[in-house]
């Protein structure tokens, strides 16, 4: 899975030296990168690099060291990236409602933001139940904010000359791997289970990653396919390295499975 996301990553990049914008490389068949922000007094970086810095205090100081930043610089450049850093604290103070507000806010100041429209379609998932009311509206909005993060960063040029190539490569592939496991998600919440299982292939041939075939295992077994399903939780569970919340998920696709295939 994904184990950056663009914020962090370009976190990592900036710093007081490197708040002024610097020409960035676009490949052919490459969107232009967008204009670099670009902080207008000391005192503002300083308060950016704050919050940067507060990434590794948690959540709550993420949200503090953002809210100072656009309090005190309600002009600043650097408010997408603000809102980003704080639609993130949010999802993992598990305030979900406030994520998807710094979404929406995200998407409305740029369109093309792939973290924002990746863990809004994620977050709008997540938050769907069988039984809504509403599911296939949801489902649809989720499926076309996915299916746009895919198109946008598959076209996204590096948008930062200091992200190594690897970083860049590294991101974009966990973005559309993320993006095809959620539609894999949502097929399941439709109990499309072909489709799930396309998707959750799609997302290892993209990324290969354990949680990628777990889901893959859970949809086979879904789907009545339960040779397939055990054939997958065997290979995984080979792994003594797996990890223990995926073991245990596994390990009940695995029981389900069996029992499904001797009750046949």
């Amino acid at each position: 899975m994904k184990t950056t996301i663009l914020t962090g990553i370009l976190a990592a990049a900036a710093g007081c030296g490197a708040l002024m914008a610097q020409p960035a490389q676009v490949q052919q068949g490459q969107a232009p990168p967008p204009a670099q922000p670009k902080v207008k007094s000391n005192a503002e970086a300083q308060a950016v690099n704050a919050m940067i810095q507060a990434r590794t205090g948690g959540p709550d100081a993420i949200i503090k060291a953002a809210d100072d930043l656009l309090t005190k610089f309600a002009d600043t450049e650097f408010k997408e990236m603000a809102y980003t850093f704080e639609a993130q604290a949010f999802q993992q103070k598990g305030d979900y409602a406030r994520a998807e507000v710094f979404d929406e806010d995200i998407l409305k100041m740029d369109p093309k933001n792939a973290d924002a429209s990746l863990q809004l379609g994620a977050l709008i998932i997540n938050h769907t139940g069988e039984n809504d009311l509403d599911k296939e509206e949801k489902l649809t909005k989720a499926e076309k904010l996915l299916n746009q993060t895919m198109e946008d960063v598959k076209v996204a040029a590096k948008p930062n000359p200091q992200i190594t190539d690897e970083q860049w490569e590294g991101y974009k592939k966990g973005s559309i791997a993320e993006a095809q496991s959620d539609l894999g998600r949502a097929a399941m919440l439709r109990k499309k289970y072909d489709d799930a299982i396309a998707n959750y292939k799609a997302a290892n041939d993209t990324d290969p990653q354990p949680a990628f075939r777990a889901y893959l295992a859970q949809a086979y077994q879904k789907a009545g396919k339960n040779d397939e399903a055990l054939a997958v939780c065997d290979k995984l569970l080979s792994d003594p390295q797996l990890n223990p919340t995926i073991k245990q998920y596994v390990q009940n696709v695995q029981r389900a499975a069996t029992v499904a295939k001797g009750a046949k």
